[in-house]
């Protein structure tokens, strides 16, 4: 029996890139924690932003902080795959944190906003971009208010942004709803749909 020309490793499932996005107090954070703690074998892409850590979080961990200043200066010497102004905020994906995840051959997870959605699904057409809605907006709003961070005049732009955020839904592949109390839940979707993914007969083409 020849089997010279028979081989399956074409078949074998490819790393993806899987991009979770959502508009801002939805609990991508959170969401991303409950990934984290399941073990799997992930990379978790750690973005960077120019505001100060909140109290529970950790540099390199969370995010990487940087300054204003430092943050502008990373910028001019192209350290960031895409970077944006998010609400008077910096916020941009480090070049070496990509590039590093995807030569490690597990499935990549990057956390961005809807900006940073766009410009990866623009520079990945392979990813596999990700959605997260609230299951109600007095859910989305209690979730806003309940971190103290937010001002009235700061609460009302992030509701006019909103509405634009979800007018872009076409450029996403899944919906995810991260319902109040049911994080779990919102995670183990987002594992079937990697799972799924990785069943498909027309494969992605592998990441580069």
């Amino acid at each position: 029996m020849n089997t010279e020309s028979l081989s399956f490793d074409l078949l074998q499932p490819k790393p993806i890139l899987i991009v979770i996005s959502g508009t801002s107090g939805v609990g991508k954070d959170a969401v991303i924690k409950c990934l984290k703690s399941r073990n799997l074998p992930l990379h978790f892409v750690v973005t960077a932003t120019s505001r100060p850590p909140r109290a529970d979080e950790v540099h390199g961990r969370d995010y990487f902080f940087y300054p204003p200043a430092e943050f502008e200066e990373r910028i001019k010497n192209g350290e960031f795959i895409e970077h944006a102004m998010v609400y008077d905020e910096h916020k941009g994906i480090p070049r070496s944190q990509v590039e590093e995840a995807l030569k490690s051959g597990k499935d990549v997870v990057a956390k961005v906003d809807i900006q940073g959605a766009a410009t990866l699904r623009r520079l990945y057409p392979q990813a596999v971009v990700i959605f997260l809605v609230p299951r109600t907006v007095e859910e989305w709003l209690n979730r806003l208010k309940r971190r103290n961070t937010e001002t009235e005049e700061k609460l009302k732009t992030r509701i006019e942004t909103a509405k634009y955020e979800v007018s872009q839904i076409n450029i996403f592949d899944y919906i995810v709803v991260n319902a109040e109390g049911e994080i779990d839940k919102a995670a183990n979707d987002i594992i079937d749909i990697i799972n799924a993914e990785h069943h498909r007969v027309a494969h992605r083409k592998p990441l580069e």
